[in-house]
């Protein structure tokens, strides 16, 4: 009977409009009810019954409404993420994209909210237009002291979790992360094993809660290592604010020998232009100067020299976001819920060993 009514349905051509519910339970031969209970895997289907309507959900290319099915499961099955100073900085961005693909293989939908500005004004429209789109949760990706210290204050009634950070600057918030302290003791123990003693770090903008987690990991280091205690520059992130540090650093030596042989760069943007100012003035890196950076953007690979960096698994970032996130909105909804598994606390990095980097 079911391929009767496929063949006619071949017969009478392309649809003028996209199949709804209706036109599945005519081709199959059930009741719209039970093609509904089909879409929301209700076990009381018969394997038969399923199997028809099945073929002919893929006979009439059937896309269930979103919209429906949110109304049959009382459910958004959306998160919102929370996004900050995303455009070019990488260590953002890639975490939203992160953070989506892992939403996405979740059967779970990611809308994003761009804050316009840091201010609590701000930060609050941003959070209530994710509420207003009833999401059962929120990741945070903004990185910024001011952002979770001023969400923490807000009445939030979902669950929420942020990337990036450290849990003691989070108010409360979950964090999942890389673990940054791993990363910088990587890069310093990679530079002291090259004979390096005098390394100088260049840290990203303050209110950044990477650029600060990162410059304490390195002054740790430098403290129980017993180095030198050179007063580290600062930039915003970009390209150009590298470069003018590196040109501070080389001011600041004069006509003397440079004070150190090797620059920790907080970020890879920013180790680029510490390249190109050491080159202009005349410095060869490595055989001068050695740099390290931090992220490996796809570009690193292709700096002259090619970057020794940190590479951050953001990938692996977005997922423990999104499990975290999951099992809160789970255990909203029962206290009594056992999480799926247990989340470490940090993401592993890895240091990528290129050629800006020399012995001594």
């Amino acid at each position: 009977m079911q391929r009767d009514a496929i063949s006619q349905h071949r017969r009478t051509g392309a649809r003028s409009r996209p199949a709804s519910i209706r036109d599945v339970a005519r081709l199959a031969g059930v009741s719209h009810q039970t093609v509904s209970r089909v879409l929301n895997g209700h076990p009381s289907v018969r394997d038969a019954t399923r199997t028809r309507v099945l073929v002919a959900m893929d006979e009439l290319q059937f896309r269930p409404s979103r919209a429906a099915r949110m109304l049959s499961m009382r459910r958004s099955q959306t998160i919102g993420v929370l996004a900050a100073a995303v455009g070019s900085h990488y260590g953002p961005a890639s975490s939203v994209s992160a953070v989506e693909d892992a939403a996405r293989e979740q059967g779970y939908y990611a809308t994003v909210a761009h804050l316009a500005s840091l201010s609590a004004d701000a930060i609050s429209a941003a959070v209530e237009d994710l509420l207003n789109q009833d999401v059962e949760g929120v990741v945070i990706v903004a990185p910024r002291t001011a952002v979770l210290s001023r969400l923490a204050a807000l009445a939030v009634d979902i669950p929420i979790v942020a990337a990036q950070g450290e849990q003691e600057d989070a108010g409360g918030i979950p964090v999942a992360s890389v673990d940054q302290r791993a990363g910088v003791r990587m890069v310093m123990d990679y530079l002291t094993r090259q004979g390096h003693r005098r390394i100088v770090h260049v840290a990203g903008p303050p209110d950044w809660n990477d650029a600060q987690s990162r410059l304490r990991a390195y002054e740790a280091e430098v403290r129980s290592s017993g180095l030198p205690v050179l007063p580290p520059a600062h930039g915003d992130w970009t390209a150009e604010s590298g470069y003018q540090a590196g040109r501070s650093l080389i001011q600041a030596a004069g006509h003397g020998e440079l004070g150190f042989s090797a620059v920790f760069s907080s970020n890879d943007q920013m180790a680029l232009g510490l390249m190109h100012a050491f080159r202009e003035a005349g410095l060869d890196v490595p055989r001068d100067v050695s740099v390290v950076g931090f992220d490996d953007i796809p570009e690193a690979a292709h700096f002259w020299p090619p970057l020794t960096t940190v590479r951050q698994a953001f990938d692996e970032l977005g997922k423990r976001c999104v499990a975290m996130l999951m099992d809160a909105i789970r255990k909203s909804e029962d206290p009594s819920a056992v999480p799926d598994e247990a989340v470490p606390d940090a993401v592993a990095p890895q240091l990528i060993v290129r050629d800006s980097v020399a012995a001594v």
